[in-house]
């Protein structure tokens, strides 16, 4: 247990609540109270915007809920534990992930799975050990919903041990906040769950910061060609920053199909597909995009309006696959201390992924840049 003065006690700070769907966060003191066995109190010092904050902030229907304190890219600082946590303490640099790593179940012990079976993800408005509680109330006493295991739109958060992951503390705070969920995402569907070899060719749909982290992944991993695909054309000079070759603007090609401008580049289809946006039309696309005999998909975009996915029973003959992943594949506790020491060995490039930065009293500017379109990844500094 940590023996600062705050310890077991409630803590009184702010944070940036929403009450509705769609409204403008509010900055308001909120209570936090101290972490139960298992958890952690936790000290943000940055936190990011993420696109799915933006997709449930929308939410009028189940699981949007509300009141709610929204975030999950963080970085922070122990403040202290409860009890039976041996693995942190106070004073402990960390990030904080969405997706749990509890170290006990089947899947975490097996190198083939990410996916937690003792906590499984899922955007419950609680704890993961318990679904219905909160750590966080408001002034008039009344509970504030949590969400994805985080909560990091708030000066102090409460969140399980196994939604948290110790950092290397030379890593700089905005660049550790990064490793939370989206480049992660990406970096870790090329390495964990494609394997892209040295010399392939690698197409990613959509360049938004997933999709340039999957292009980041494939210059790591070797890849020969990596195309990117997008609407945007400035897309192409800002994807150079990451390793892409080539580039594929939809509106640029007439009456041809994307997959048949991508076999052509190919000579017969890329060896790996990204899915990055989150479209069953742009996910059929890489898969037809996909090489025969061994082309991979890899489906990283939720698609935004609940279409199914269709694909030929007749295709899947020829020997391509076509898989998804939550967190890119990585094992948070193990691999995101591996691209902590790749950025700090200069391999990683993390700096391009942030275009903008406020401070927390602005987080709402944040939310305009993502809506515009404008940049990758809005630094939001707690105490700045």
């Amino acid at each position: 247990m940590a023996s600062n003065v705050t310890a077991g006690s409630s803590i009184r700070c702010k944070a940036a609540v929403c009450r509705a769907a769609g409204e403008a966060l509010v900055i308001e003191e909120v209570e936090v109270a101290p972490p139960k066995a298992w958890e952690v109190r936790v000290k943000i010092v940055c936190t990011s915007l993420c696109h799915t904050d933006v997709t449930f902030w929308r939410m009028k229907d189940f699981p949007g809920v509300y009141p709610r304190i929204f975030g999950h890219e963080a970085f922070g600082v122990v403040e202290s534990v409860g009890e039976h946590v041996e693995e942190f303490k106070a004073g402990d640099t960390v990030v904080l992930v969405l997706l749990s790593d509890c170290y006990d179940c089947v899947d975490c012990n097996s190198p083939r799975s990410n996916i937690c079976s003792l906590f499984p993800f899922q955007v419950a408005p609680g704890m993961p050990r318990d679904p219905t509680a909160s750590r966080f109330s408001d002034a008039m006493g009344r509970p504030i919903h949590h969400f994805v295991n985080v909560s990091s739109f708030a000066e102090y958060t409460v969140v399980d041990v196994a939604n948290l992951v110790k950092v290397d503390p030379a890593m700089p705070p905005e660049k550790a906040c990064l490793l939370s969920c989206g480049v992660s995402t990406g970096v870790g569907a090329t390495w964990k769950v494609a394997g892209v070899e040295q010399g392939s060719t690698v197409a990613v749909f959509g360049l938004g910061a997933v999709g340039l982290a999957v292009v980041e992944g494939a210059r790591l991993r070797g890849a020969g060609k990596i195309i990117g695909v997008d609407v945007n054309p400035d897309k192409f000079e800002l994807g150079k920053k990451f390793g892409l070759t080539d580039f594929v603007n939809p509106n640029d090609i007439g009456e041809r199909s994307i997959s048949e401008v991508i076999i052509e580049m190919t000579g017969g289809g890329a060896d790996y597909c990204f899915e990055c946006i989150g479209l069953a039309s742009l996910m059929q696309s890489a898969y037809e995009s996909s090489r025969k005999g061994w082309g991979k998909t890899i489906i990283l975009g939720v698609e935004m309006h609940g279409q199914p996915l269709c694909i030929g029973s007749h295709s899947v003959l020829y020997g391509k696959c076509i898989m998804g992943s939550l967190l890119g594949g990585i094992k948070p506790k193990t691999d995101i201390p591996i691209l902590a020491k790749k950025y700090l060995d200069k391999d990683l490039h993390l700096d391009s992924f942030i275009t903008h930065e406020v401070v927390f009293q602005d987080i709402n500017k944040a939310f305009e840049l993502m809506n515009q379109g404008s940049g990758l990844r809005c630094i939001i500094w707690m105490d700045k």
